[in-house]
This record gives C-alpha cells, sequence and structure tokens, in this order.
C-alpha cells in the first residue's frame, strides 16, 4: 500500500491581539518556533513499524495547504492532530473521504473522543497506537477498516518500541528531533493532556533503544538538537545516571521537561549538564500557593514544595542547565494580583525562559469536567480554543476578560527584548561564576 501520514503542527491563538504581540517578542517567539517545528513522534514511530511492503509519505499540514492541490495516491491517510487542529483535520478527512481514500486517524484528542472520527468518514485509533497498528494495515489491505480500533485497555511494552522513521523528515524544516525516553508522569495534573491520557502507567524505554534513536537522528543531522518527548524526565534517577554518560560521547544538545525535584540532586544536575542538557521545562504553574491547592490530584505535590521554586530555579541555572518556568494565570485562587506576583517572582529569580498559558480544558482531562459538572465551560466542543492561550471557561477568582488582560500584560513584561536580554546574562553571569567557583581550591582550613 501507498501510505500518507499527515501531522497537524504549529502555535495557535484564537485572541488576535494576544497572537499579535507574541509574534514581536524574542522571547515568545523563541519557544513557539521550535513547538512548530517539532515533527510527529507519533506518527514517525508508526511508519517505523511498518512493513516494508508498503510505501510511505510523511507530511506537515502546512505542506498540503501550500500545495495546489491534496496529494490523493495514497490508498490509506493517518491523520494526527492535537486538539486546537482537530476541526481541520477532520475537515481533511472528508475530503479524502470524498475521493474514496480511506483515513485513520489517532492523537491525544482522538483517544478522549473516539466517536468523533467516525462522524467525518474516518476511523479511529484510540490509546498507544503501537498496540494496534499492524491490525490497522492489515485491515485496510483487505478494504475492511474498523471503526475504531481501542487500545486504552491495553499497555503497549517501549521494550518493543520500534526505531521511528526519522529518514521520511526533510530534515532542512526542523531545529530539532524528538526522542521519547519514557510515558506517562507518576503525578496527575489536573488540566495535564500529555501521554498520561494514553498510558496508565510510567514505563521507561530501554536504554539501548533511546541511543539507537539517538545515533538513527545523528546520521542523519551530526549536530542534532533532541528534545525528549518526556512528561517527566528524570523520574527514575538510576537509570538516567546510566543513560547520561552515553549521550556524553555522542556530543548532542538537548531539552527536556522534568519536575522541579531534580534540583534537590547536584550530581545529577552535573551529569546532566556534562551530557549536553541546555534546558529543561518545569510547570511551576503559580508562583503563589492560593493557586496550586488541588492541581496535582495525587499528593498535592507542586503545593507541598512551593516554598522550594525559587531554591530549584537558582541552583539548576547555577549548573549551566537553563530553566524554561512555566505558570498559568487564572487558575482556581487567582485573583487579578496574580500579575503583580508572577512578575515579582521572576525578577527575582530570573528563569532563562518563561511559558505563561492559561488554563485549558482540553476533553479527556480532569479539569474538563469538572467545569463541565461545574457549568464554568463555556463551549464543550470549543476545541479550536485549545490552544493554552484563549480563555473557554469561567475563572473563580478572575473573570475571562481578566484573565486574558494579564496575559497582555505580562507577554509585554516578560518577553520584551530587554528583560528577555537581561534573564538570559544573569544566567550566564551565573554558570560562568559557578564554573570560576569550581575550578578556585578552597582556602580554608
Amino acid at each position: 500500500m501507498k501510505i500518507g501520514l499527515i501531522a497537524m503542527s504549529g502555535i495557535r491563538a484564537c485572541d488576535q491581539e494576544l497572537l499579535a504581540l507574541g509574534l514581536t517578542l524574542p522571547g515568545f517567539v523563541e519557544r513557539s518556533k521550535a513547538i512548530a517545528s517539532l515533527p510527529s513522534l507519533g506518527l514517525l514511530t508508526l511508519a517505523g513499524m511498518t512493513p516494508r511492503r508498503h510505501s510511505l509519505r510523511y507530511f506537515e499540514v502546512a505542506e498540503l495547504a501550500r500545495a495546489e492541490s491534496l496529494p490523493t495516491d495514497f490508498d490509506l491517510v493517518a491523520i494526527s492532530s492535537l486538539t486546537a487542529q482537530v476541526k481541520e483535520a477532520y475537515c481533511l478527512a472528508e475530503r479524502y473521504a470524498r475521493l474514496d481514500v480511506p483515513v485513520v486517524m489517532g492523537g491525544l484528542h482522538v483517544t478522549a473522543l473516539p466517536y468523533e472520527p467516525g462522524q467525518h468518514g474516518a476511523s479511529a485509533v484510540a490509546g498507544e497506537g503501537e498496540a494496534v497498528w499492524l491490525e490497522v494495515l492489515e485491515d485496510a489491505e483487505l478494504g475492511s477498516l474498523k471503526p475504531l480500533y481501542d487500545a486504552r485497555s491495553r499497555e503497549f511494552d517501549l521494550a518493543e518500541a520500534p526505531l521511528p522513521a526519522f529518514e521520511l523528515l526533510d530534515i532542512s524544516h526542523y531545529n530539532r528531533f524528538t526522542v521519547q525516553t519514557s510515558r506517562g508522569c507518576p503525578w496527575r495534573c489536573n488540566f495535564c493532556a500529555s501521554s498520561i491520557l494514553l498510558t496508565r502507567k510510567y514505563k521507561q524505554k530501554p536504554i539501548a533503544k533511546v541511543l539507537a534513536e539517538v545515533d538513527a537522528i545523528l546520521r542523519l543531522w551530526p549536530r542534532a538538537f533532541i528534545e525528549f518527548a518526556d512528561d517527566n524526565s528524570f523520574v527514575h534517577r538510576r537509570y538516567w545516571r546510566e543513560l547520561l554518560p552515553e549521550l556524553a560521547k555522542r556530543h548532542i544538545k538537548w531539552f527536556t521537561e522534568t519536575d522541579l525535584s531534580v534540583y534537590q540532586d547536584e550530581e545529577l544536575l552535573d551529569l546532566m549538564r556534562a551530557a549536553g542538557c541546555a534546558e529543561v521545562l518545569i510547570g511551576f504553574e503559580s508562583p503563589v500557593r492560593d493557586g496550586l491547592d488541588g492541581v496535582e490530584l495525587k499528593s498535592n505535590f507542586k503545593w507541598k514544595h512551593a516554598e522550594e521554586y525559587r531554591t530549584a530555579i537558582r541552583t539548576i541555572q547555577r549548573h549551566g542547565i537553563r530553566v524554561n518556568a512555566c505558570f498559568v494565570i487564572g487558575l482556581d485562587g487567582h485573583t487579578p494580583d496574580i500579575v503583580e506576583s508572577l512578575l515579582e517572582f521572576v525578577h527575582d529569580t530570573q528563569p532563562f525562559d518563561v511559558q505563561v498559558t492559561v488554563p485549558t480544558p482540553f476533553p479527556g482531562t480532569p479539569f474538563y469536567q469538572q467545569l463541565l459538572d461545574e457549568g464554568r465551560l463555556i463551549d464543550p466542543h470549543g476545541y479550536e480554543r485549545c490552544t493554552l492561550f484563549d480563555v473557554n471557561f469561567r475563572p473563580r477568582g478572575m473573570t475571562g476578560e481578566q484573565v486574558r488582560t494579564a496575559m497582555k500584560r505580562l507577554a509585554v513584561e516578560l518577553y520584551n527584548e530587554d528583560f528577555t536580554r537581561q534573564r538570559r546574562e544573569r544566567f550566564k553571569t551565573s554558570w560562568v561564576s559557578e564554573r570560576r567557583a569550581r575550578r578556585t581550591p578552597s582556602t580554608m582550613g
């Protein structure tokens, strides 16, 4: 069969004023470009386990938008989409259905609402796609795709993970590639719409497989920048103590997400820096404790550790690893004063990067269900507003307009050129001072 793989990608915002602001601010633009240029690891992974008798082509949706006509020489099209783009993905599925090209759709949104693709002429894959992909291919060859391939009751063993088909990519279109070392997260934040929706437990990919993926990327791109597509790296410290020295041998630069507890292990931070870790993204969510109570559903982890936030940022950056500090404005417990609290926190701690979003009710998350039950969800099907920058609910301590106003002010204050430069120079100064201190023998007896 000829198979087309289509990734729906890009940064979106319905609030055009905020979008226009963001496009002029360097700190916002840099992370937006990084996210927008990430290839679909899910589709590449399925491509890697596809029998060689099939031929594959990979597209970003932007390529299709620029094309004069829709490529139709396929026996099967697979579409992966996040919630914000899913309505466009459904329109694309309908276009292929009218051309009698079978379509299968997957991803986090489809896993949460697996009945929707059938309303648009497509089959659905719910859960981890690897568990059912070969079955999809067999049925497609027979011309008998099922409406739903439900893997939600299965757990895919990452020891069986295929090597993603990175060779399908035109590397000139990307500034980083993705590798996954784990799925899931030991914490469960009420608004989280990551791989925790695909798997019921935290699981790790064997180190040999991770290194094989890194090596495959290096054959295509010798000076690669890699983003580890984990919800929460460094949960299993022994695993990383074995992996990091091997990454150091490969001389790559990389980025990943973690929780703040990584700051407590300075030996690990040294290993991370030596292995090429350039930056970690940490979801602090709120600079004040009032916004943290109940955000993490298992043990209120963030609320319990709020007093460590400042120490965590300073410790990590002192080891030469940049911190991308992420906050959410409009949480229950926030009032309009949150703007001043956040600005004070960032001026005090000086994280290299800052990311500010609004609470976003993604289908399938506890947050979505909570807002639905409380009558605070504005549009249950307003998927196009699931951008992280648009308000689709009624906050408790602020109005929706106050949240939007706060976002616009923070965009200007945090991402302007002067403050962005100040934070980055502070990081370099801190790191240089730390290196000098380590090289200088103690004169104290």
